[in-house]
């Protein structure tokens, strides 16, 4: 079972901050990028600093950045076999939560 302690925000924080570094590891300047995309420079300043962009753009982004591929997988369903049984889940120990003396 996989546990997400990110929040939305730190989540945007996060995306913004991995499109800048692979921005920067394509060796793209902002501006350059901004045209690349179609993006106006002021939203992708913004989208740096703060994470905030229109899904759109980000699209646009991510295909200029060649990462458009793992948007199509975000909302796919996942196999019957991903979740555990009810069985397996039954079978799981629990952790003591107490001591005996």
């Amino acid at each position: 079972m996989v546990v997400n302690l990110l929040t939305p925000a730190d989540l945007i924080i996060q995306i913004a901050e991995q499109a800048k570094k692979k921005r920067l590891s394509l060796n793209f300047t902002q501006r350059s990028l901004a045209e690349r995309s179609g993006v106006s420079l002021g939203v992708l300043k913004n989208f740096e600093r703060t994470g905030k962009i229109s899904l759109e753009s980000l699209l646009k982004i991510a295909l200029v950045l060649d990462a458009l591929t793992e948007f199509s997988a975000l909302f796919q369903p996942k196999s019957p076999e991903s979740y555990p049984s009810l069985d397996q889940l039954l079978k799981q120990q629990k952790s003591r939560q107490r001591g005996r003396k």
